[in-house]
């Protein structure tokens, strides 16, 4: 029975891959690997510079609570081929649904030679910088959306952050990004069938510009950033490469160790966009430290950066298509070759703590949903479903549950899920669900009053509960769930040949795969 199942997985597997084959009715784009500061195709060896654009439509979507724009098949099969006319290779991605099907898109993009950079969290899901906290609501959220997107071999890599700590007042939000990379690149080791890259992007603010560039490749390299991207808006109108500051961020970056790029660019100050500096991100002075950049932004929205304008399901190209398309599709950038590039191992040290960068290297753990469920089983006084609702507090409304929690934090310790990203803090139950966090008070507070009956109720919020279990010390050892669509040791073996393969039997080699599983 267990060779049954485990053959039929690897049917299941290899029946997969053959159909996102078919669904692409294309030869599928090399994966792209990162060896040092640079991008490279796995199979021809080339450098890889990236040409991109921001995608990120929502003109015409303003009702939807997520915009996906990989799950618009009209929209993306109209704008991929208008993104490779115009030069591009890649697509940023900054929000997408992982419940809905995203092969459409995916092909469209494929077939038109464009790779997908995609951030993680959602406006939803995304790293508070004023409050940050990691918990389970957001580790199962980032897990979701790599999942879904991990199985398409065009996915460049994927963001934990954009702009999470974006000035010297924040800083103690940047462990939690660390630790939502630690967890994603953790997630994917153990089902994925390739490495896909993880990183950040960050704002270029003078006050943190070199502590936080430094922060997120230090210390455990499990926890690092695989590359790190700068949102860049300097170069305006006729700047120059000196006056925009570009020289000064190459020459910050000369000896980084990972890949780094410009996650966003392209100043509005001065229009139309002439692009002046394309030249220079793909030129000799920035390519030997920076891989390319990403332009902001392919649809015009109200910040008016928009390279086409959509309306009525059509894109009408805008001066600052044609301008961008005009330098785009002439520039070559020089790389080297794979084998031929040695780069030298750089350990960085961690950024100390300062008036201007307060982020400790003692990042949160990994959210454990046995260790929080096993907490809530021994538990005699747990929340109700009463603390879903709203409430009106200062004439706003309010969650019960977030009023609630504060009114606990007054009335017994709440150390065990503060969080404290300056110290390194990090509570017992800090990344458990807000339901479970609220429980663990009502019940600690219930016991100090020696009265659970009189004690748990807290304006009908609370019940009291016959605990199932009798030993908190044993929810300790838990370990976080990394269940995900996995893959086997054979199927990994598999996939590494076909992506090996040239470009011309990479179809019939999916084949072969799935017929020696049938056999």
């Amino acid at each position: 029975m267990k060779a049954r199942a485990q053959r039929r997985a690897r049917l299941t597997f290899a029946t997969l891959l053959v159909g996102w084959c078919l669904v692409s009715n294309a030869v599928a784009l090399n994966p792209i690997v990162i060896k040092g500061q640079k991008f490279f195709d796995s199979v021809t060896q080339e450098q890889f510079f990236i040409k991109g654009v921001a995608y990120q439509p929502r003109s015409e979507v303003r009702n939807q609570e997520l915009m996906d724009p990989l799950a618009d098949v009209a929209g993306c099969t109209r704008d991929a081929p208008m993104m490779k006319a115009l030069g591009a290779n890649v697509v940023r991605v900054y929000e997408v649904d992982p419940t809905k099907n995203h092969d459409e898109c995916m092909k469209a993009f494929a077939d038109n030679g464009l790779y997908l950079l995609l951030d993680i969290p959602t406006p939803r899901t995304a790293i508070n910088r004023k409050h940050p906290e990691y918990d389970l609501i957001k580790y199962n959220a980032y897990k979701a959306t790599v999942g879904a997107f991990a199985k398409y071999p065009h996915v460049l890599a994927f963001l934990a952050g954009n702009e999470v700590t974006n000035d010297k007042t924040n800083t103690a939000a940047s462990p939690f990004v660390r630790a939502a990379i630690r967890d994603m690149k953790a997630f994917l080791q153990h089902n994925s069938a390739r490495a896909i890259p993880v990183g950040y992007a960050s704002n270029d603010d003078q006050d943190i510009r070199d502590a936080i560039k430094d922060y997120f490749v230090c210390g455990d390299e499990q926890s690092q950033a695989d590359f790190f991207g700068v949102n860049l808006y300097e170069w305006c109108g006729g700047s120059s490469f000196e006056r925009s500051g570009y020289s000064e961020r190459t020459k910050e970056f000369e000896n980084y160790g990972k890949p780094v790029f410009l996650s966003e660019y392209g100043c509005n100050l001065v229009r139309p966009r002439e692009f002046s500096e394309v030249q220079a991100v793909y030129g000799d002075q920035m390519t030997p430290v920076w891989s390319g950049g990403v332009v902001y932004e392919w649809s015009q929205e109200n910040n008016e950066y928009g390279l086409v304008r959509i309306a009525n399901g059509a894109a009408t190209p805008l001066d600052d298509y044609k301008l961008l398309q005009k330098v785009l599709t002439k520039v070559n950038p020089k790389g080297v070759k794979m084998n031929a590039y040695q780069p030298q191992q750089k350990a960085t040290q961690c950024p100390l703590i300062s008036d201007h960068w307060k982020a400790s290297d003692k990042i949160p753990p990994t959210p454990s949903e046995g260790r929080c469920q096993c907490m809530m089983e021994n538990l005699s006084c747990m929340a109700t479903d009463a603390i879903h609702k709203n409430v009106m507090t200062n004439n706003a409304n309010s969650s019960t549950i977030g009023v609630q929690l504060d009114m606990m934090c007054g009335l017994t310790s709440c150390d065990d899920i503060t969080v404290d990203g300056t110290n390194g803090y990090y509570g017992r139950y800090a990344t458990c669900a807000p339901e479970q966090k609220l429980s663990w008070l009502y019940h600690q507070y219930a016991n100090d009053k020696k009265n659970g009956h009189r004690a748990c109720d807290f304006n009908g919020n609370a019940v009291t509960m016959a605990p199932s279990k009798n030993d908190l010390a044993a929810c300790d050892a838990i370990q976080p769930d990394l269940s995900g669509p996995s893959v086997d040791v054979e199927q990994r073996k598999s996939m590494a040949n076909i992506q090996n393969a040239s470009k011309g039997a990479i179809v019939a080699a999916f084949a072969i795969v799935a017929w020696s599983l049938i056999l």
